[in-house]
């Protein structure tokens, strides 16, 4: 009886493995199939493609990244120029497989840390005895085999890396929390908390504000979204800045859609975004030159 009961569990559990990947390659046909249809309104032509095949090509062309690293810092301020990173924590995931390849995390000696009640991280502990060094050239290592870096908040985390011991990173950077548009079924905010974002994906949250803890949230969510690929491709479209032409009265319509007061332009309401979400807005938008 034990035998049996435990064949048939080894059979449910197939049939739910099988389930889950046919789950994925018909997502993944419907990626390639919406890609493709949005190639010939851009060109004017009739697309070719005809087999699975050439439609998982589009993705490849697509630059889908394989591997991702998400990463997550810990400091002891806001201010990169006179604050320090004092941890890194980071997860190298396999996104074909939903798979964690490795992890790890690594503290960075620091004499004092004004941010101490926010990551519970005293300085004296920093500077405690570790391979520090080696540490870091496995985190070097994980950044090359990865094709794109993950961060909630990306662009407050990637301003640490290049300063002191931290090295450049020369990779592509994927905000989760202004890049990715999560499904609306999740009914989340434009900009959800990576806490928030966890429990919509039913992923347990606890009280620790380490660098590892959000990135295993991260790794989580991306375990459980079908629509990762799709996600991670329109992610990585190109986005320029856009200012909002709208009245005070209306600048709910701005904030509801992520748009932010006083930030990238001053006096004004201003996200950075893709075309094509561009033309989804209810409201008007004028383009900045950023690089200016």
């Amino acid at each position: 009886m034990i035998i049996e009961a435990r064949l048939i569990n080894f059979e449910v559990k197939e049939e739910q493995n099988h389930q889950k990947e046919s789950e994925q390659l018909n997502f993944l046909d419907e990626t390639t199939k919406e890609i493709a249809n949005e190639k010939e309104k851009d060109l004017g032509v009739k697309s070719p493609l005809q087999s699975k095949d050439e439609r998982f090509g589009i993705l490849r062309n697509e630059h889908f990244p394989e591997n991702i690293l998400i990463l997550d810092t810990e400091t002891t301020g806001l201010d990169n120029e006179n604050d320090d990173c004092l941890e890194v924590g980071s997860i190298l995931f396999n996104v074909k497989s939903r798979s964690v390849l490795a992890q790890q995390s690594f503290l960075l000696p620091v004499e004092i840390n004004n941010a101490e009640k926010i990551n519970n991280i005293p300085a004296e502990i920093t500077r405690l005895p570790q391979p520090l060094s080696e540490a870091i050239k496995y985190f070097e290592s994980l950044v090359r085999v990865s094709n794109v870096i993950v961060a909630h908040n990306a662009e407050f985390d990637k301003k640490w890396f290049g300063l002191k011991k931290l090295p450049q990173i020369e990779k592509p950077w994927i905000c989760s929390m202004d890049d990715i548009t999560w499904p609306a079924d999740r009914q989340l905010k434009t900009r959800p908390s990576v806490r928030d974002l966890a429990l919509a994906y039913g992923v347990p949250v606890w009280n620790a504000h380490r660098a590892l803890t959000d990135c295993i949230y991260l790794a989580e969510v991306f375990i459980r979204c079908t629509e990762l690929e799709k996600l991670l491709i329109r992610a990585l479209e190109p986005k320029v800045l856009l200012r909002a032409e709208i009245s005070y009265e209306d600048r709910y319509l701005a904030k509801n859609a992520g748009f932010r007061w006083n930030d990238a332009i001053k006096g004004a309401w201003s996200r950075k975004m893709s075309r094509r979400d561009k033309e989804k807005l209810e409201f008007p938008v004028h383009e900045v030159d950023f690089h200016a």
